[in-house]
């Protein structure tokens, strides 16, 4: 069973970064495109960003592009998001997700991805 565990959440004032990371168990992260989608109290669940199975191919929300970053280490069976610039309208629950496919693609629909991790809080005070 594959397992997704997300860290290195926190509290950050506006204009400062954060990193959080996810590290899959259960399987190899080589198998998975992977995916940050985030929910901020009282909304849904959001795409944020994705990247391919070989890690060539990336997708972003516009809300993030050019402030975040994702990554992954297929050796370390790991993904993270660089997160940039943070504003107060980042703060929410930051999801890992993983989904199969092809090699070169980064989905954004939320429908698109079988394994979920229990998500980090990400706070932006401003």
């Amino acid at each position: 069973q594959v397992q997704l565990v997300e860290s290195g959440g926190g509290l950050v004032q506006t204009g400062g970064s954060l990193r959080v990371s996810c590290a899959v168990s259960g399987g190899t992260i080589s198998s998975y495109a992977m995916g940050w989608f985030r929910q901020a109290p009282g909304k849904g669940r959001y795409f944020v960003a994705a990247v391919s199975r070989i890690g060539g191919i990336t997708s972003y929300a516009d809300s993030v592009k050019g402030r975040f970053t994702i990554s992954r280490d297929n050796a370390k069976n790991t993904v993270s998001l660089q997160m940039n610039s943070l504003k107060p309208e980042d703060t929410a629950v930051y999801y890992c997700a993983a989904t199969g496919g092809t090699y070169y693609s980064a989905p954004s629909g939320l429908n698109e991805y079988r394994y979920w991790g229990q998500g980090t809080q990400v706070t932006v005070s401003s």
